[in-house]
């Protein structure tokens, strides 16, 4: 049993007895590494699933290592590349040890890398991450984008507008942090939660080790987080950033509804002076929450949860 102390606002206690719910932790990958885990009850329901999305892949040449990083607004200062966790837990399940259950799953298995995690601010999750010791990086914002917003048509004569010195690559599959943007190009695509669009220089090909100008990257979640994830656009140092941005998130946006036709929403997190904003707010993405990013670097101990919350 855990003891769960809540406080009035005449500082008396109340306390509860709320019991820790007994749950397998299960994983699932592929030959890459585990990238998903599970918490299921004895009876097979699952409660809670967490989803590590590694460093996503880089463009060969050009930007910086925080503008090649989508884990990372491109405005940021040049970082480490992070791997980005996505945590649920059921609502019937929480404040009963689910959520630290999973952290420490990942924690023990995605090894000595960073991990971040964005949380609504003053929410539940936000307060997780500072029972936690997660240390807060950065505020930004939460942009979405829905397929029901997006004129279709109109979609198309972007992606088709015609841009001679370029040409779109597309590719589906599981992104790993061994490869880079143009790695992944020369990869056959297949399944996996991952679609890539990339702008790549005319004159090359994959094969031939294109050089990569821009790209814009999405991740389904699973399905008790049915979204998309939008990462980029990234563009290339020495080419157009607002054109080359626009094209391929408006490429990528019409790719993911070709693949994944029942993903209703893109989501994407920006910062006060994200280089990315024209370009998605010509798509139609409107800020709808403030968001807080967390970090914790793997190989370090969290500090041991407050005992006036329950986990």
């Amino acid at each position: 049993m855990r003891t769960c102390a809540l406080f009035r606002a005449a500082g008396a206690a109340i306390v509860e007895r709320m019991s820790e719910l007994r749950i397998d932790i299960r994983v699932t990958g592929d030959e890459r590494g585990a990238t998903r885990w599970a918490a299921v009850e004895p009876r097979g329901s699952p409660v809670g699933t967490a989803l590590l999305l590694p460093p996503a892949p880089s463009p060969e040449a050009g930007p910086s290592p925080a503008a090649a990083s989508p884990t990372e607004p491109a405005a940021a200062s040049p970082t480490e590349p992070a791997a980005e966790l996505n945590l649920y837990v059921r609502p019937v399940a929480r404040r009963r040890g689910v959520g630290s259950r999973l952290l420490a799953a990942v924690r023990a298995q995605a090894g000595e890398r960073r991990l971040v995690v964005d949380v609504i601010a003053g929410t539940a999750g936000d307060a997780f991450c500072r029972r936690h010791g997660l240390r807060l990086l950065r505020s930004g914002r939460r942009e979405r984008l829905l397929y029901g917003d997006v004129h279709l048509a109109w979609l198309g004569e972007l992606v088709d507008a015609e841009h001679p010195a370029y040409r779109l690559a597309r590719w589906t599959g599981e992104v790993s942090p061994a490869f880079r943007v143009g790695d992944l190009l020369r990869t056959p695509s297949g399944p996996g939660n991952a679609i890539l669009v990339a702008a790549t220089a005319s004159g090359t090909s994959p094969d031939d080790g294109a050089e990569v100008a821009a790209y814009a990257l999405a991740v389904v979640g699973d399905q008790a987080q049915p979204d998309a994830h939008q990462y980029g656009p990234v563009v290339s140092r020495g080419h157009d950033e607002q054109d080359l941005g626009r094209w391929t998130s408006a490429a990528l946006v019409q790719y993911l509804r070709e693949v994944q036709p029942a993903i209703e929403r893109i989501e994407t997190v920006t910062a006060g002076h994200d280089r990315r904003l024209p370009a998605l707010r010509h798509l139609g993405f409107q800020p709808v929450r403030h968001v807080h990013r967390y970090e914790i670097p793997y190989g370090h101990s969290t500090s041991t949860p407050r005992k006036d919350f329950a986990e």
